[in-house]
């Protein structure tokens, strides 16, 4: 095992594997979004879903979604660093931190964009990357956001494709800690290391087992 680009991973892959990254690293990626709407009018959602460098993509290809911030929630240390959180004994996961608007997009559509991203049945982390700081949780900053995350996780037990206990957990919202800069855009300002990454780590292999092809 190797630690590569902040990520634990099996590192054997070959020559087709970096020719095949190389040549769809090339795609033209999403421009940062602005907005002019005043602060008051916006809404604030955060997930964790595993690595949060791939839980901005998916976000941040909405419609109604200002920005996409990668961070840290739920622990006790305050103001932690990546490794403090990785290593362990802060209590804090990996979280997407998002800035929406809710008269275009409502918190329905953010969970249903956040069920179909993450492996909700895995309790010990996400794909290859395991550990408390990896776990998958749905942070309300609202009673109506935990109403409707509520519901959400009660629907996917009920009907969801795999007849298996969810492992993510909703929780109250507590303080954010943005990562550090480096960590955030990393699909946009490293494409190929990005891609690389979660190729190895399995994310899409697993997502489509789970929920058929991507449709976000």
């Amino acid at each position: 095992m190797r630690r590569i680009f902040g990520k634990t991973f099996s590192f054997a892959a070959g020559i087709v594997a970096v020719v095949f990254l190389i040549a769809t690293a090339a795609a033209a990626q999403p421009a940062p979004k602005a907005s002019d709407k005043p602060a008051d009018k916006l809404a604030v959602a955060t997930f964790a879903g595993g690595c949060f460098w791939c839980m901005e993509p998916p976000y941040d290809a909405i419609d109604g979604v200002v920005s996409t911030i990668s961070g840290f929630m739920g622990g006790t240390t305050p103001n932690p660093t990546y490794r403090q959180v990785t290593a362990g004994g802060t209590g804090h996961i990996e979280v997407v931190q998002v800035v929406y608007d809710p008269e275009k997009v409502p918190y329905d559509k953010l969970l249903e964009v956040y069920w179909r991203n993450v492996d909700p049945y895995d309790a010990g982390g996400q794909f290859c990357d395991r550990g408390e700081s990896y776990t998958t949780a749905i942070f309300a900053h609202t009673p109506e956001q935990k109403r409707l995350a509520e519901a959400s996780k009660a629907r996917l037990a009920a009907s969801g494709p795999l007849k298996q206990p969810i492992a993510t957990v909703v929780r109250d919202a507590g303080p954010f800690t943005p990562a550090e800069d480096y960590h955030q855009d990393y699909y946009i300002q490293n494409p190929l290391r990005y891609k690389y990454y979660r190729y190895r780590c399995g994310r899409d292999d697993r997502l489509e087992a789970i929920w058929g092809k991507a449709t976000n």
